[in-house]
């Protein structure tokens, strides 16, 4: 399964969603908005205009940012996002 992760400078909230998909043995693409106009675009389309980072997409999937991602971890829902089910 792809994982997308956009990010930007000086983001606490960045490291901690890296930091768990680490943890979790996940690979995952970084995407950084803050040299490339065109990545933050392509992140405002896909995200529905969400301008915050972290934002992550799990193969179409939005999941959201980092307390969405931990919820999703916390709650057995990222394993089953994972597995396709």
């Amino acid at each position: 399964m792809n994982i997308d992760i956009y990010t930007g400078p000086m983001c606490p909230y960045c490291s901690k969603a890296k930091e768990l998909l680490s943890h979790k043995n996940l690979e995952y693409n970084e995407l950084y908005i803050g040299n490339d106009s065109k990545i933050m675009e392509e992140m405002l389309e896909r995200s529905g205009g969400k301008r915050s980072v972290p934002q992550v997409f799990i193969g179409e999937v939005h999941v959201g940012g980092y307390d969405e991602l931990y919820e999703l971890d916390r709650n057995g829902e990222l394993s089953k996002l994972l597995e396709g089910n």
